[in-house]
C-alpha cells in the first residue's frame, strides 16, 4: 500500500513528543513489511521541506495548529504525490477532517481527547478562554458528525472509553498499546544516596509541573533530606516560572532542572531516583510511566485517563485523586520509605514494562491496516 498520515508535527519538530515518536515506530514497520509511507506535516525553521526520516518521505508544509490542516486539502488535490490506498489521520485536538475531502480507506488515530486540556492553551488573555468554549461544544460534534464510521486506533482503554461516550461504536476501535524503547546500561546505577523524586516530560502546565513544584514542596515539609529533579523541555517563561515557584515554595536549592536530555542520560537519571511523580491532568497512556518502571522506580500519578491504564495501582504504582497534593506527597514518602515493601513494587514495576515490545505493537498495527484497506471495517482483536 501507499499510505498517507496527516499529523501537526512530524519528525524532527522542536516540541516533538511522545506521539510523534510512536507514530514513527510504527510507519517504519509498515515500511519493513513492504508499504511505502509518505508523511504530511508542519513546517518549522530549519527543517527541509522534503526529507527522507528512515524511510519514510516527510513533506513539511504550513503551521502546525491551523496552517497545515488546510494547506493538506490543497496539496492532497494539487499536490504531487501518488495515489493513497490509505490516509492516516492523526488527531491532536483537531484533526484533519479527512472524511470531507478524502474518498480512500482512512485509519483515525488518536492518543487521548483533549477535553479539559484545552484551558491549557497559550493564548494571551481574555483570548485563552476561546479554544476552551470551542473544544467543549466542537470536540464531541467532530467525533459523531464525521468520524462514526471511521476505523480508529489508540493507545489504551481509556481513551476508547472517551470515544465511545462520543458515539464511535466499540467495533470501529482497536487499542494498541505503545511499546518503549530502553536505553538502559546493562547493570543499573545505584541509587542516589539522597532520596529523589523525579519528574519527567514536557515542562508544561497541562502535564503538572507546577503541581510537581506543589508536591516536591509538600515532601520537603513533611521529610527533609529529599532532591528534586525534573527532566524535559520547557519554554522560557514556564522555566522563568519554575525558577519563581521553586524560590517561593524553598525548594531551589533541592530541585536540579535537567533540561532535555539524550534517551540514555534520561534512563540513567531515572534509575538513579527513587521515584517517578506523575501529575499531569490528562493522557493518552503516559509512556514516562512505563520508562520509570523499566528502570526499576514505581509511579505516583494522579488517578486520571491514561495513568490509569499505565499505572497498575498498588503494583506498580499509586494513584491519587487529582488535586490532592498533601496526600500525593505523603504516598510518595511512606512508599519510598518502606524497603519491603518498595522492594515488592519496584519488581512488579520492571515486570509490568516487559510487556510493552515495539514488535508486538507493530504487528498489531499492520494487522489492522491490512485488515481495513481489504477487508472493510469490520471488529478488531489485537
Amino acid at each position: 500500500m501507499k499510505i498517507l498520515i496527516l499529523s501537526w508535527r512530524g519528525p524532527g519538530h522542536p516540541n516533538e513528543g511522545g506521539a510523534e515518536q510512536v507514530t514513527l515506530e510504527h510507519a517504519k514497520a509498515w515500511i519493513n513489511a513492504g508499504h511505502e509511507v509518505f508523511w504530511f506535516t508542519s513546517y518549522h525553521q530549519g527543517a527541509e521541506k522534503v526529507e527522507i526520516c528512515s524511510k519514510v518521505k516527510v513533506i513539511r508544509k504550513a503551521g502546525q495548529t491551523f496552517g497545515v490542516k488546510a494547506v493538506a486539502l490543497f496539496w492532497y488535490f494539487f499536490g504531487k504525490h501518488p495515489k493513497f490506498d490509505l490516509v492516516v489521520d492523526q488527531f491532536h485536538g483537531i484533526p484533519f477532517f479527512t472524511p470531507l475531502y478524502i474518498r480512500v480507506t482512512k485509519l483515525a488515530f488518536i492518543h487521548e481527547t483533549a477535553k479539559e486540556v484545552w484551558k491549557y492553551n497559550p493564548w494571551p488573555k481574555p483570548y485563552n478562554k476561546i479554544p476552551p468554549l470551542i473544544g467543549y461544544f466542537f470536540e464531541p460534534l467532530i467525533f459523531k458528525i464525521l468520524y462514526k464510521n471511521i476505523p480508529f486506533m489508540t493507545v489504551s482503554d481509556s481513551t476508547k472509553d472517551d470515544l465511545v461516550d462520543w458515539g464511535i461504536p466499540k467495533k470501529n476501535i482497536t487499542v494498541i498499546h505503545n511499546g518503549v524503547k530502553l536505553y538502559l546500561p546493562k547493570t543499573l546505577p545505584l541509587k542516589n544516596k539522597i532520596k529523589t523524586a523525579i519528574f519527567l516530560g514536557a515542562l508544561a502546565e497541562d502535564k503538572g509541573v507546577f503541581t510537581a513544584l506543589k508536591i516536591f514542596q509538600e515532601i520537603n515539609t513533611m521529610e527533609k533530606g529529599w532532591e528534586f529533579w525534573m527532566v524535559g523541555k520547557g519554554a522560557e517563561d514556564i522555566i522563568q516560572r519554575i525558577d519563581e515557584y521553586a524560590k517561593k515554595y524553598e525548594i531551589d536549592e533541592k530541585l536540579t532542572l535537567w533540561g532535555y536530555v539524550s534517551d540514555q542520560k534520561k534512563f540513567d537519571l531515572l534509575a538513579r531516583s527513587h521515584i517517578l511523580v506523575n501529575p499531569s491532568i490528562h493522557e493518552g497512556w503516559g509512556l514516562v510511566n512505563i520508562e520509570a518502571n523499566a528502570s526499576g522506580i514505581p509511579v505516583v500519578a494522579y488517578n486520571v485517563q491514561g495513568l490509569k491504564d499505565s499505572v497498575k495501582d498498588g503494583e506498580t504504582g499509586i494513584l491519587i485523586k487529582k488535586g490532592n497534593t498533601r496526600l500525593f506527597a505523603q504516598k510518595v514518602i511512606s512508599l519510598v520509605g518502606n524497603k519491603k515493601r518498595y522492594q515488592k513494587f519496584s519488581k512488579n514495576a520492571l515486570n509490568w514494562s516487559r510487556k510493552f515490545k515495539w514488535d508486538s505493537a507493530t504487528k498489531g498495527s499492520l494487522k489492522l491496516i491490512n485488515k481495513i484497506n481489504y477487508h472493510g471495517l469490520k471488529p478488531m482483536v489485537v
